[in-house]
């Protein structure tokens, strides 16, 4: 057979193995996500619950529920949320580390959802402001330190996870490419920073608030990748506050994160057989958010100022993830494809018509099985934002109203949030939120 007529019969019987859904199970929770009711996208999420998530995807869960609970500003519901899904994450990922052999034999989507690196990350972030805004300031403090450690060892995270897969390949007889993109350069975080200065300035604890400050501009001059725009100029403000001044900050998430889509790699191995390598990469989701204003009732205003492109940050961290996924990958087709092509090799070197036709049809089902199996895992959490942006004003000490007015690059107003009767205290950390994903 030949190999071009080969493959079009092969993609042909694979088409009917692939489920197409015919309606996005998300769709009520997002569109209730953009109207920026948050509450109405939790009882959305919870109605369809059986649609949207497996017995697989509790972590996905937790995470959407967990965000979305967090924008509703139910912050005791989101810490439980948040925790669970960062205990359900770090359970996850032993597994995977004492996982044996066999296991990266398995689809990636019949397994459970183990997380990115980014939304371990950033988990903590927010329940760091939940924490805040329950009045609770150690353990919003321990979820600084927690974000900070995890980013620590992210260099090291996957190395076992790549021994493992290594030994795999050498069981196989095989050899794996490296992947020269999977090294991550991203090791801190502007925004865990900038979170820690403000908690500890709150406390009059000037020293530890300066340290986390410099660690903020440390960050940024390390990975260039990430943050490739200028230092918000607010920072050197933060802990020069005027004697008798109050400051009032203002920090202000913006758009949705990206999401996975397929991307597919097919490799010949023998005349008519090959590899099929299917990989998930990031997509952006584009938000039309230009700039973020805050205005005040006493007619001043101020700019709120990119702090940290969580979306950036979401690719960086990812390219290790990848690397892993790569290498699992590649071991796992060239199992399916070496088993096909041996087959077919079998059925064209016998001189019995019917053994021959037979093992050339089970070649063919072994590469139709390769082909309509191999794809990739595409769960992500959906609602984590795609930008932080900050600001700050010392102002008299008193109660304030104001709106913080998100835009788009016309000038036109996307959504804007009044926060009234907000008392804005000397020696003592006033921070407001805003949330706009669009």
């Amino acid at each position: 057979m030949k190999p071009v007529k080969k493959l079009c019969i092969i993609l042909l019987i694979s088409f009917t193995f692939i489920a197409c859904a015919s309606s996005n199970p998300h769709v009520t929770v997002d569109s209730a996500v953009d109207r920026g009711d948050f509450n109405e996208s939790i009882a959305e999420l919870e109605s369809n619950k059986d649609k949207v998530y497996s017995n697989k995807d509790a972590i996905l869960y937790y995470l959407d529920k967990g965000m979305l609970s967090h924008y509703a500003a139910r912050y005791d519901e989101s810490s439980q949320l948040l925790q669970d899904g960062e205990r359900a994450i770090e359970e996850a990922f032993t597994k995977s580390i004492t996982q044996g052999i066999g296991t990266y034999l398995v689809n990636d989507k019949v397994r459970d959802y183990d997380g990115e690196d980014y939304e371990n990350i950033y988990l903590n972030a927010f329940n760091a402001l939940n924490y805040y805004h329950r009045n609770d300031m150690e353990n919003a403090k321990v979820e600084i330190r927690r974000m900070s450690e995890k980013l620590r060892d992210l260099a090291v995270k996957y190395d076992q996870v790549r021994s493992n897969i290594q030994e795999a390949a050498l069981a196989e007889g095989g050899e794996i490419p490296p992947d020269p993109n999977s090294s991550t350069k991203f090791s801190d975080s502007a925004l865990a920073r900038y979170l820690g200065m403000l908690f500890f300035r709150n406390e009059s604890n000037i020293d530890d608030a300066r340290i986390y400050r410099d660690d903020l501009k440390v960050a940024f001059a390390n990975a260039p990748e990430v943050y490739n725009y200028a230092l918000p100029v607010s920072i050197d403000e933060e802990l020069t506050i005027p004697s008798g001044k109050a400051r009032l900050n203002v920090i202000g998430f913006g758009g949705l994160g990206p999401v996975k889509q397929e991307e597919v790699i097919r490799i010949p191995i023998t005349e008519g057989n090959w590899i099929k390598i299917a990989l998930p990469v990031l997509t952006t989701r584009p938000s039309n958010i230009s700039r973020v204003e805050v205005v005040l009732n006493n007619g001043q205003s101020f700019d709120l100022e990119l702090l940290e492109d969580m979306e950036a940050v979401a690719r960086e961290t990812f390219k290790e993830k990848k690397g892993i996924i790569y290498l699992k990958s590649v071991l796992r087709a060239t199992v399916k494809g070496t088993t096909s092509a041996a087959l077919g090799a079998a059925g064209n070197n016998t001189e019995d018509d019917n053994t021959g036709l037979a093992l050339g049809l089970l070649s063919l089902a072994t590469q139709v099985y390769a082909e309509a199996s191999e794809q990739a895992d595409l769960r992500l959490a959906r609602y984590f934002p795609s930008g932080a942006y900050i600001g700050g004003i010392n102002l008299d000490p008193g109660v304030y109203s104001l709106t913080i007015k998100y835009y788009d690059k016309s000038g036109k107003v996307l959504d804007s949030f009044d926060r009234n009767n907000v008392e804005v205290k000397e020696n003592t950390l006033n921070l407001t939120e805003a949330i706009c994903l669009k």
